[in-house]
């Protein structure tokens, strides 16, 4: 089978975090906007919203809670939202109480939703020869995130999605085997060891010849390191589900 652009640019995808300053034009905004839109929906609820950020100081801010300067400079700038509140308003609307919205299951609805919204417009921007990094730093202090959008009730961050017209390149990180990700029929609890000790050593290399912050490191010692710690002093991160309860999620 002969490897099509989308699937090449698949395979080859890295992270790109800095961009050119042309910015894109609307008509290429609006076309990665439709994918976006178009993207598959859990029962038609259809529960994520979009919000493009143009603002610069509202960028600024962001940049601090991310701790990446980077998002205030150039590139377009989304933040994907799991959003329950416009189908609150219908049922309010419809002289209805919120029934199942205050779930489990909606929220994590929701959360695919905006989920796979983001993945099909970064898909998009890099068939086009843009590049482009998400943002799960957004949620380092999702309270103020919420604050700095004016998000309603029913409304939560999900991801953000910085695009544009790339200023760098970027090593292709190695990902895991297949060996380690992929079962047949049933889940193997057993790692096969002689491919993780390979993981270990194709990842070490990667980072020791990195052209940023090269250092010493493989993929076991993420893991089993200060990353995946339970830290004796909570982070704002750690305050995820108060603050999606505070949004009205998870009620029920």
């Amino acid at each position: 089978m002969e490897l099509n652009d989308t699937i090449k640019a698949q395979l080859n995808h890295r992270s790109i975090r800095h961009f050119k300053e042309q910015a894109l034009d609307k008509k290429t905004i609006t076309t990665l906007l439709e994918v976006a839109r178009q993207t598959a929906s859990s029962q038609f609820f259809q529960q994520f919203s979009i919000i493009h950020v143009t603002d610069g100081a509202k960028r600024k801010r962001l940049a601090e809670i991310c701790n990446q300067p980077p998002v205030s400079q150039n590139g377009e700038l989304f933040i994907f939202l799991i959003d329950l509140h416009r189908n609150q308003q219908l049922r309010k609307q419809a002289g209805l109480d919120d029934g199942r919205l205050h779930t489990m299951d909606l929220y994590l609805q929701g959360l695919s939703d905006a989920t796979l919204a983001v993945q099909n417009m970064y898909v998009a921007a890099e068939s086009l020869g843009l590049g482009g990094v998400i943002l799960g730093s957004i949620r380092n202090d999702i309270a103020a995130v919420s604050e700095l959008f004016d998000l309603p009730e029913m409304v939560i961050p999900a991801l953000g999605l910085q695009i544009g017209l790339p200023a760098e390149s970027s090593e292709k990180k190695p990902r895991l085997p297949l060996d380690l990700l992929v079962f047949e029929n049933k889940y193997q609890s057993t790692l096969p060891k002689k491919a993780l000790e390979d993981y270990d050593q194709e990842v070490a290399a990667y980072y020791l010849n990195r052209q940023t912050n090269a250092r010493k490191e493989t993929f076991t010692n993420q893991i089993t390191g200060s990353k995946s710690a339970l830290n004796k002093h909570f982070t704002k991160r750690d305050e995820v589900l108060e603050q999606t309860h505070k949004q009205g999620f998870l009620w029920n």
